[in-house]
């Protein structure tokens, strides 16, 4: 490892840092990520890392995003409601710039686009891909996860992750009803969505959640180890408990 390289392990790849740069294994979706970072960067968003191109390893390199990434427990300033706004505006001005992207030829994407492609989902915008400074959020990081799809399908998520629409058993972060239908509403006028969108956004949630179930059950039934070990952890099944509590509070939560 070179002078000042440090080694982070995330939820499923091995990150090092060497100097002022992120190396991170590659995979079949990098050049579309790489593609769609460089066309954001062009577009005036400079909330996620540049990219400084592949090394020798055959890794993809980015530049480093100094600030603290929370992980669960999460810190009492992920919970705050100016978080919640500043992760609403950072996903719309996302939205909005990746709107004119054309992917490469042939491009790859880890997880399937989805129709409407309306813009390019970030797909995982959660606690865990946020760069934070004093307690102010100043970046999204980690877009393997990256693909077109509706606005409503990546906002849900962030939804799930950062409001949090979870089950009162969920041992990671909860909310009364009554402050998740408060935070709901919070985040919808931060992104700026319309009625009808507001409408659809819990069943949208439970659906996207549900599909991330599915996706670990399936890349464990493949041995990928990461997935294999969330399996056994029993995150399908908390992810699938979480699904049921936005089926039975759905009406309420559209009513935010």
């Amino acid at each position: 490892m070179d002078a000042g390289g440090k080694r982070f392990a995330g939820g499923v790849n091995v990150v090092e840092r060497i100097g002022d740069a992120v190396h991170r294994p590659a995979g079949p979706w990098t050049p579309a990520v790489h593609a769609l970072l460089r066309h954001l960067r062009a577009a005036g968003f400079t909330q996620a890392p540049a990219v400084r191109g592949t090394d020798a390893a055959g890794r993809e390199v980015l530049d480093f995003v100094a600030g603290e990434v929370p992980d669960y427990p999460l810190p009492g300033y992920v919970r705050a409601d100016r978080t919640l706004v500043a992760v609403g505006e950072l996903l719309r001005r996302l939205h909005d710039a990746s709107a004119g992207f054309t992917p490469p030829p042939g491009a790859v994407w880890q997880l399937p686009p989805r129709e409407p492609a309306e813009v390019v989902c970030h797909g995982d915008l959660a606690p865990y891909n946020c760069v934070f400074r004093d307690g102010e959020l100043v970046a999204a990081i980690d877009f393997d996860t990256a693909h077109p799809g509706p606005r409503l399908w990546d906002l849900a998520y962030t939804a799930y992750r950062f409001v949090p629409l979870s089950a009162p058993e969920n041992p990671d972060f909860t909310a009364p009803i009554g402050e998740q239908v408060r935070r709901l509403r919070l985040l919808a006028d931060a992104y700026g969505l319309d009625a009808g969108q507001r409408g659809r956004l819990p069943e949208t949630a439970a659906r996207r959640v549900r599909a991330l179930a599915g996706h670990i059950r399936a890349q464990a039934a493949l041995g990928h180890p990461a997935f294999t070990r969330h399996l056994a952890e029993g995150h399908a099944d908390l992810y699938e408990a979480d699904a049921a509590h936005l089926d039975r509070q759905r009406d309420r939560l559209a009513a935010a």
